[in-house]
């Protein structure tokens, strides 16, 4: 495929992804002339989905997409890390955000609720660190 047929795919799927995100966002139930950002987002549902989680399941479905179109675009061979094990850039997404999650656990059970701020920013320089090194 040549480089000018991937701006249209490019495009297309940011502006899926951006009407996603607008119809989540527009779905934020308006309680008095104020967001509430925590409320569900469907009422009566079985599933609470609130607005925090929606935006998590985008954010992993935007990284799904973004890793998929790298695949396809730039086709890499894995490489052996400080691990000493084969890894591609899947593998490493996955570590990524299977660290992210136990550094959000133990942060939540050491620092409470209250800063979890401080656990996404320890989350991504480690997931930095897991893309350069392993």
């Amino acid at each position: 495929m040549t480089a000018t047929r991937w701006t249209p795919i490019y495009l297309g799927l940011a502006i899926l992804m951006a009407a996603i995100l607008a119809v989540l966002v527009w779905a934020v139930p308006v309680e008095d002339g104020v967001r509430e950002w925590t409320g569900q987002l469907i009422p009566g549902f079985w599933m609470a989905w609130t607005f925090p989680v929606a935006l998590f399941f985008w954010c992993i479905a935007s990284l799904l997409i973004i890793m998929t179109l790298l695949a396809v675009r730039f086709p890499e061979t894995p490489r052996v890390g400080i691990l000493r094990i084969e890894t591609t850039r899947g593998d490493r997404l996955f570590i990524s955000l299977l660290g992210s999650a136990f550094i959000h656990l133990g942060w939540l059970f050491f620092a409470g609720p209250d800063f979890l701020w401080g656990a996404l920013i320890l989350s991504l320089v480690y997931a930095t660190a897991v893309f350069r090194w392993v």
